[in-house]
């Protein structure tokens, strides 16, 4: 067990806090302050409890400073959540004797943001210098970016090695547990759902996986492989052709476990990849040569939403085809449908599938939805993330 917030005294104390303020920006705005909102438990405790609070983030990918990666909207977003100013400390350089001077001129229950992490190109090759500038602002941090947490980077590894005190925040407690606590000891039956793209992306989760659940069901892009193990056509859709032995040992596993793997039935094609695509719906193993699918089709719907009937504990990575078009999303919604409506705990396994059930306005009824895309795909794996293996344990 991570040491946690609650365990740590920060009255008058300068505390680092790690937070994921990778949110998405248009034309300057933030679009969706989903990860703004979810820091805001954690910020609130220590900012009750008189820390001297120091907020830091990346944002994008920026090899060095850039206008269009500032993190000043989200100190303005910030301002208004939490009620009360958050200082944006806009030195490129991140850490210096100004920003110093500014952080240690903070009163208890004032809060500072940092410029982005990523600024510094030292940021990614978790360097000791730039790690011991970031320790240089703090007597205790707290990481609570699980997001970031599979990245070994200055700011959620190196700092920890110079800082005397470091715990988690809220978000990243609850992270672990449900993650952790969910596919480790799961209510049965225990049923996993993976989509998305790529078979690659998912292959090491798929292997863990198969491990521990009762049914899996694989849908989205990555289905099409599946089919092609089989020997049938896939059109074309998307297809890594690579990963046909992946797969077939995927089937070859599931039936030796004696895990229930339910693939798609149907499918819904279209000739072209776009929002208002003419489209049909055919057995899915009859794609024509010249048609993709782009997603599953209505026998499929009710084949894995009556496979969720009885579950108690559903983990959900990928959509089941392009939720960003509304003629392709039936799928991903009538799974969202599924899931809202069970009494079990139901753990949305961040990235795109996150992005649906917020959008399809489902999130309200999930048990848990993770912050993390590739951190939950990893911990999923049964990787050990070094942002939280960094941090001291009780």
């Amino acid at each position: 067990m991570k040491k946690t917030i609650n365990d740590i005294q920060v009255k008058g104390q300068r505390v680092l806090v790690r937070c994921d303020f990778n949110v998405p920006l248009q034309d300057g705005k933030i679009s969706d302050d989903n990860r703004i909102q979810s820091a805001l438990p954690t910020l609130k405790k220590l900012i009750a409890d008189g820390g001297r609070l120091i907020l830091c983030s990346h944002l994008g990918k920026p090899k060095g400073p850039e206008a269009k990666s500032t993190l000043a909207p989200v100190a303005v977003r910030l301002s208004e959540l939490l009620g009360q100013n958050v200082k944006f400390l806009a030195d490129d350089n991140v850490v210096s004797a100004h920003v110093l001077a500014d952080v240690n001129a903070l009163k208890e229950g004032e809060v500072a943001l940092l410029q982005n992490t990523r600024f510094r190109p030292e940021e990614g090759k978790n360097d000791e210098t730039f790690s011991k500038e970031l320790a240089s602002l703090a007597d205790i941090y707290v990481n609570d970016a699980f997001g970031s947490a599979h990245r070994a980077h200055c700011s959620t590894v190196g700092v920890t090695q110079f800082v005397a005190t470091t715990a988690v925040g809220f978000l990243m407690e609850k992270e672990l547990q449900f993650l952790g606590e969910t596919v480790n000891n799961p209510d049965r039956p225990f049923v996993a759902i993976l989509g998305g793209a790529k078979v690659s992306d998912k292959i090491l989760v798929i292997n863990a996986l198969l491990d521990k659940v009762d049914k899996l069901i694989i849908g989205g892009g990555m289905a099409y492989t599946f089919f092609a193990a089989q020997g049938n056509g896939v059109g074309t859709s998307l297809l890594e052709k690579d990963r046909i032995p992946d797969a077939l040992a995927v089937l070859e596993k599931a039936k030796a476990k004696g895990v229930e793997l339910l693939l798609p039935v149907d499918t819904v094609v279209s000739q072209e990849f776009a929002r208002e695509a003419a489209h049909k719906t055919v057995p899915s193993n009859q794609i024509e040569d010249d048609w993709m699918g782009l997603d599953i089709g209505e026998k499929t719907r009710e084949l894995f939403t009556n496979a969720l009937k009885d579950a108690k504990t559903v983990i959900w990575n990928g959509p089941m085809g392009v939720f960003e078009f509304p003629n392709f999303a039936k799928g991903t919604l009538a799974l969202a449908q599924a899931m809202a409506n069970l009494d079990g705990t139901t753990v949305i396994g961040g990235g795109d599938s996150a992005a649906a059930v917020i959008q399809l306005g489902y999130a309200d009824k999930m048990s848990h939805i993770s912050t993390g895309g590739g951190a939950s795909l990893e911990f999923l794996e049964g990787k050990e993330l070094p942002g939280v293996v960094a941090v001291q344990d009780k």
